[in-house]
């Protein structure tokens, strides 16, 4: 036995004799890398150090890119917005003790928005830990697995060389297995150069379909039925089954923040239920089929939608809202089926009404805050992240996404600082816009040195309003003066210049900054447009939550 243990109910893995081995002496160095490579890896992200320098050299010999970055956060946060964009394993490689541990908040963010990550974090020499004991070698923590357990899915510490590669092999499919989410592998540093023994790959089953009798039963006694769709749904690649039963159905499409852009289709709203208009149409529902999604705090204001009656279709059971009827599955395969499966409904005419609600949705992100509407129309048609600030809660919330992974929002755990190095993994796929604020920006502004360096595509919004706007606003919406909100920034377009990185400066969000985005997005590599603008938070932000508790 391997002796593995998990951060969850005490995942095995089976007899790795199962399957046929890969054979070949390597060290676990080689061995690692070999295992990324039959997991379809591409790229990982990392910072070296002198415990993991060993996979630097692995590296060096393969097809995997190696992205260094400036900062373990870096690493976390770019491997999950490689991750959102592609839907495939994301690879963050930190060094040991506190490497490791400036990895911690991008994993949490990982897990929260169930993003396939890998983090291979490299421990003290085995011949050099002493159980219970802690000694001081350089970087020793007392249990660094430990440390990720409360945010990841699964976490290993490797007991030997010659087991290297089935963890790792393991870690990966965890990783990658529906829920997704982040899992750690600690791998003691003197394995590495040692030689690994062969592993094993464990075959998988394909998804299978449940019993949908009682689902169609539930739907058919349904009149205004609501699909709510979320970012299950998104990593399913559900999209086209969604609109298979919206048009079934005749029914408006809701979806969440992780849900945007899963289908372009008549019937989805292009705004959050946190606005009335919207949340309406939950109200009216007799019947809501919520298809992957948790129905967590930020997108029901902490629950105050009053439960409706609720058809889950999920790999997980329904946890904040009790469900009439579940369906545990893909959610691409399961909604296929249940749409193949009912009836196709008299027109009710849904279309039209999503098309004026959308109209309203539009008219009242005008009246609110006059300036988002540029905004959010020059970003139309590109590929967003955002991070926590005032302009992206306005992206995450009313941004018409047309594409399927067109946004990555960190709500989630919601983590500050997001944005920027989220982007840098996103932008290996293609040309990006990350929208920052001035602070959250100053997180990893170092990480520009990387963008310049892998001459990435990744176009950075950076929104100056002197502050943490969010902030200064509940201050003053408690009728306090601000204090310790108002922050002093730099000269943003010259410290990017430091970098060698093109940049541009602008007031607000009219002609100029459309124009300007239009030409940065159309050049290769880095640039930043700074644009000095304040603007009023949106009703998703729980500060403006119009269901309230009542007493």
């Amino acid at each position: 036995m391997l002796g593995l243990s998990t951060s969850l109910a005490g995942r095995a893995l089976p007899p790795p004799a199962a399957v046929p081995s890969f054979r070949h002496m390597a060290s676990g160095a080689e061995r690692l890398v070999e295992v990324l490579s039959a997991h379809g890896v591409e790229v990982v992200f990392g910072l070296p150090g002198v415990h993991n320098l060993p996979i630097w050299e692995a590296l060096r010999g393969s097809p995997i890119r190696l992205v260094g970055v400036r900062h373990e956060q870096t690493a976390g946060y770019a491997a999950d917005g490689y991750a959102r964009a592609t839907g495939r394993l994301g690879v963050a490689i930190v060094t040991t003790g506190p490497g490791a541990a400036n990895c911690l908040a991008a994993t949490g963010e990982a897990m929260a928005s169930g993003s396939p990550v890998l983090v291979v974090a490299t421990d003290i020499p085995s011949t050099l830990r002493r159980p219970g004991e802690f000694r001081g070698v350089l970087h020793e923590t007392r249990d660094q697995r430990a440390m990720f357990l409360p945010v990841v899915k699964g976490g290993w510490t490797v007991r030997s060389a010659d087991a290297l590669g089935t963890y790792a092999d393991s870690a990966a499919r965890l990783a990658t297995t529906a829920p997704h989410g982040p899992v750690y592998l600690g791998v003691p540093t003197d394995f590495l150069t040692a030689d690994a023994g062969p592993w094993a790959r464990i075959p998988t089953s394909g998804p299978s379909v449940p019993d949908l009798a009682e689902a169609v039963e539930v739907v058919g006694r349904s009149t205004t039925p609501l699909i709510w769709a979320g970012g299950g749904a998104q990593r399913a690649e559900a999209g086209a089954a969604v609109a298979a039963l919206a048009d079934k159905l005749d029914a408006p499409v809701v979806t969440t923040y992780a849900g945007r852009g899963l289908v372009d289709h008549p019937h989805v709203v292009h705004g959050p239920v946190h606005l009335p208009e919207v949340g309406a149409l939950w109200d009216e529902a007799d019947l809501v089929i919520g298809i992957g999604s948790d129905f967590d705090g930020m997108m029901t204001q902490n629950w105050l939608q009053p439960p409706r009656p609720l058809l889950s279709v999920n790999v997980d059971a329904s946890r904040n809202y009790p469900a009439a009827a579940a369906l545990r599955g893909d959610a691409r395969v399961v909604t296929e089926a249940l749409a193949r499966a009912l009836p196709r409904r008299p027109t009710r005419r849904a279309a039209d009404r999503v098309a004026e609600l959308n109209a309203a949705v539009r008219a009242a992100v005008l009246a609110d805050e006059p300036q988002a509407v540029p905004l959010l129309d020059a970003l139309e048609g590109h590929r967003v992240v955002a991070d926590m600030c005032v302009a992206g809660y306005w992206v995450g919330g009313f941004q018409r996404v047309t594409r399927p992974r067109g946004l990555a929002y960190p709500v989630g755990w919601g983590t500050l600082g997001f944005g920027f190095p989220a982007a840098l993994g996103a932008a290996l796929t293609g040309r990006v816009v990350a929208v920052c604020g001035d602070g959250g920006f100053l997180f990893a502004c170092g990480d520009l040195a990387t963008a310049r360096q892998e001459r990435l595509p990744v176009t950075v919004v950076l929104v100056d309003d002197g502050g943490y706007g969010m902030l200064r606003y509940d201050q003053e919406r408690a009728g306090h003066p601000a204090h310790g909100v108002d922050l002093e920034t730099p000269d943003f377009v010259a410290l990017a210049g430091s970098f060698g990185v093109e940049a541009s400066e602008v007031d607000g969000f009219g002609g100029g900054f459309a124009a300007r985005l239009a030409e940065f997005t159309a050049q290769d590599g880095p640039n930043v447009l700074v644009v000095r603008a304040r603007l009023k938070p949106p009703v998703n932000t729980s500060p403006r939550w119009y269901r309230r508790v009542r007493t």
